[in-house]
Parts: structure tokens; sequence; C-alpha cells
């Protein structure tokens, strides 16, 4: 079987010669069995025609796309293509975080930070998917304690209904889940407050898991030690918001995954899953439409 998958709403070389290295052949929409959109607005998203079986969407999050989505079809979102890369931004801003390379970076006249290892921490990561797997696998050399949150709490991870019982614990709070109605503001002033002082909390995910202004609070109130943030809410985050000026609030603007670096993993995604899609087998990062990523 040669399966015809379109790619849209612009041509690219990378993605199409991925399709056509796994069997695969690159052809209109009306003759397409597969869909790989590239685009980032959900409001330019085609109608599809009924032979159409599979859609790779463009994004690790799928909350945007989840009135597009359908069950005539299978959808995939791009959370593997996003995994190791994001994961590296992750353990990036713990390195930073506990490092006090914000401080450094803003002071300028030669200090004596306290600075501590990361080896010996206690990480909590909420959410094992591709990006939380990635992460824990990268924190193998550093010696640290993981421990692991998921919705219902499969394969030896903690249900979130303990979160709370975990925060305590945690020199890293890491929030790599994703974002769907039962998410928002997972973190919140209890959970913040149920952190260690010497804890920082580490976004990656979406802002909307956070709460902002719980936030703040809790940083003007010193009662975590810090937070990084690749992701916020409001996003962008607006000229001078109160984070932009909390001076252990260390902020990257949703750059955890370069383009160049995205465009290259999806690429390696598409090829496996069109693959295995020729062969009628399971696809790579599959939507559940029912849990809403």
């Amino acid at each position: 079987m040669q399966p015809v998958v379109h790619v849209a709403p612009e041509s690219d070389r990378a993605i199409e010669e991925a399709i056509t290295t796994a069997g695969g052949r690159v052809g209109p929409l009306e003759e397409a069995e597969a869909l790989v959109w590239l685009g980032s607005n959900p409001n330019e998203f085609p109608a599809l025609p009924d032979q159409l079986r599979w859609v790779q969407l463009p994004s690790a999050g799928v909350e945007s796309w989840l009135d597009k989505l359908d069950d005539k079809r299978v959808w995939t979102s791009a959370t593997i293509a996003f995994g190791k890369s994001v994961a590296e931004h992750a353990l990036t801003l713990m390195l930073a975080g506990v490092r006090r390379i914000h401080d450094c970076a803003r002071v300028q006249t030669w200090t004596a930070p306290t600075l501590r290892p990361l080896e010996g921490s206690t990480v909590a990561v909420v959410g094992t998917g591709a990006i939380g797997g990635a992460l824990i696998g990268l924190l193998e050399p550093f010696d640290v304690e993981v421990l692991a949150v998921t919705r219902r709490g499969r394969d030896g991870t903690l249900p979130v209904e303990r979160l709370v019982e975990v925060l305590p614990r945690a020199h890293f709070v890491v929030i790599a889940a994703p974002a769907t109605p039962a998410t928002r503001h997972l973190i919140g002033a209890a959970e913040l407050g149920a952190m260690r002082e010497d804890a920082w909390l580490v976004n990656v995910s979406r802002g909307a898991l956070v709460d902002t202004d719980a936030l703040v609070a809790a940083l003007r109130a010193g009662s975590i030690a810090g937070a990084a943030l690749d992701v916020t809410d409001p996003e962008p985050l607006p000229d001078g918001h109160p984070l932009w000026s909390e001076p252990n609030a260390l902020i990257t603007p949703h750059v955890a995954n370069p383009p160049v670096t995205l465009r290259q993993d999806l690429a390696r995604q598409v090829k496996e899953n069109v693959s295995r899609f020729a062969k009628g087998e399971p696809l790579l990062s599959p939507v559940d439409l029912e849990a809403g990523y």
C-alpha cells in the first residue's frame, strides 16, 4: 500500500521527503488518505474529504484544535517531535535556577551567590508523556529522586490526586502535563503553599496550568525559591506584567522547541507514522478525544 499524503497549508521539503522515504506519495487533498497540517491557525484548517483517515497536527498540545477533531479518523499530535527538545529546555531551566544563573546575569558587580548542585535533589515531574518521559531520562546522570505524577497513576507513577503529598518533598516541580479543563490552574495557591521554600516551579507545558496571580504572590512572599517558565498565562506575557519584575522569575518566550528543530523532529515522526499507516499499525502520538490530549 502506498498511501497518498497531503501536506498543507504550504509544502515542506523535509516533511515531503519523509513521506516518500517511508513509502508514501505526496498528493492533493481530494485524493489523500492522510494529511500533515503544518499551519498554526486552527481557523485555516480545511474541510476534510471522507476518504481521509489520518491527520497529523503541528503541535504537542491540541486544546486549540479540539473543535476540529472527530471520530471518523485518527488524529496525531506532535508530542513525540517535541519531547526531547522541550525536555532539554526544562533541564536548562532547572540548572539555571539551582545555579542562580538569573541572578548572576543581572548583576553588574562581582558577587558570591549561594549555589547548590542538582545532584541529590528530588524532582516532581507532573506528566510523563513524551516531554516528561524524556526529561526523566535526561535526569538519570544527576542522581536525583524522581517523583512522577500522572492523571491516573499508571505504570508506577502517582495519581494527580496525590500531588499535594508530592509537593512538600520536591526541590523542583516540573509541569509537563497537557492543557485540559481538568488541568487548568493545576498549580494554584494551595499547591504553591505546599511546596518547599527552596523549591523551583518549572513550566514547559501551557501557561494555564499555573494560576499566575497565585504564583506572583508566592514569589513576592518568598514561599518558593523561584519559577522558571517557558509558557505563561497570559501569553505573550504583556510588557509591565508583575512577573517581569520578580527577581526570582526566569522567563523564556515559549522557545523550548525552536522551529528548525521542530520541523526536523516532526519529519522523523511523520516518516515513522507513514510507514505504520501503510502497514495498518498503530500510529505514534494518537490524540485521545475523550481525554482531550
